[in-house]
């Protein structure tokens, strides 16, 4: 058998979704119409609709899970691009290893499920359910994190921060790649929180940053639920639209919590839908429901959707929809990364 090189399994890209390329708008309605989660979507894009085109909302996008790798890059960028999304709270996979991985120049590659791991081991290929990608990349992107650090002052930083550094970088050396998230809402303002952003790629940058750094940066996470509080503070009405569970699910509910522990007491999230595959049996919080949250005081039930479904198969649609509906155009851009700035 003819040895087996990592450029025979790294041919075909994963290719992102253009929300923009096609009107969802028909099938969504129909769906609407329907029943089971076909219903559900059609629910969740009404209350998404609602949340664009109430001038008070501030709509924060949740996102956990392999999403960018997947194909939704581009879609998420276009809606920050457009003015869909005021804050993003995400693992840090997917706004380093896999956003900014991308925007440094590299790709995530079309893989097999069936193909030999000990084999892509060898090669010093990861895989991802059935997405590729070359660790021997994924280590620049390491060094780049670590060369970011090392250019700034050593002190506490938010995740936010930090990831507005990773903006700058993509814009000062030139973005490798047609759109990026991190690049996207540093241009757009938009700020981008990464609670546990030691859990990723990021990490090993930073861990090599401080090892060979006497003085060194760290990140503050409370810092970060400080930051994000904040946003809840100045915009007492929010929405919702989490993909995925996890980390930053319960992080983007908190901060209600927060405004009465301050004793600055702020409505419960006024609009939220998510897009996930959690089951709720367990007491896992990725498929908590989110009438389950406004036992917590989180979220109010009024304007509330759970859509149980993958998200590359249902983001696109819900996105499209709301993109062609066209309610983004009347929305006020709120900047809240300069408002965290002040």
């Amino acid at each position: 058998m003819t040895p087996m090189e990592k450029k025979d399994l790294l041919k075909e890209p994963v290719r992102h979704v253009d929300i923009t390329s096609f009107d969802a708008r028909p099938i969504v309605a129909a769906y609407a119409d329907m029943a089971f989660q076909a219903r559900n979507l059609g629910r969740a894009a009404e209350i998404y609709d609602m949340m664009l085109r109430d001038r008070d909302c501030a709509v924060i996008l949740t996102l956990a899970g392999s999403l960018v790798s997947a194909g939704l890059k581009d879609a998420i960028a276009t809606a920050i691009e457009h003015n869909m999304i005021d804050a993003v709270v995400s693992t840090g996979a997917n706004i380093v290893d896999q956003d900014f991985f991308e925007g440094l120049g590299f790709r995530h590659w079309q893989g097999r499920l069936d193909q030999d791991d000990n084999q892509l081991r060898e090669l010093a290929i990861d895989r991802i359910y059935d997405t590729f990608i070359d660790e021997d990349e994924l280590r620049i992107c390491d060094m780049t994190i670590a060369e970011i650090a090392g250019r700034l002052e050593p002190r506490a930083y938010s995740s936010r921060e930090f990831i507005n550094a990773m903006g700058r970088h993509l814009d000062t050396q030139g973005l490798k790649a047609d759109r990026s998230i991190v690049h996207a809402a540093w241009k757009n303002g938009v700020p981008i929180f990464c609670p546990a952003f030691s859990d990723c790629s990021a990490g090993f940058g930073l861990v090599h940053h401080q090892w060979h750094n006497r003085k060194h940066l760290t990140i503050d996470s409370v810092a970060d639920f400080r930051e994000l509080t904040r946003i809840k503070l100045e915009n007492a009405e929010t929405g919702l639209l989490m993909l995925g569970g996890g980390v930053p699910k319960n992080f983007t509910q908190d901060v209600v919590v927060a405004t009465e522990i301050l004793g600055e007491d702020r409505p419960m999230h006024r609009y939220a839908i998510q897009i996930t595959v959690a089951d709720e049996r367990d007491g896992a919080l990725s498929g908590s429901t989110l009438k389950e949250a406004c036992s917590w005081g989180k979220v109010d039930t009024t304007y509330e959707q759970m859509v149980f479904g993958e998200a590359t198969t249902l983001v696109p649609l819900l996105l499209s929809d709301a993109w062609h509906r066209g309610a983004w155009k009347q929305r006020p851009r709120r900047d809240l990364n300069g408002l965290l700035e002040r």
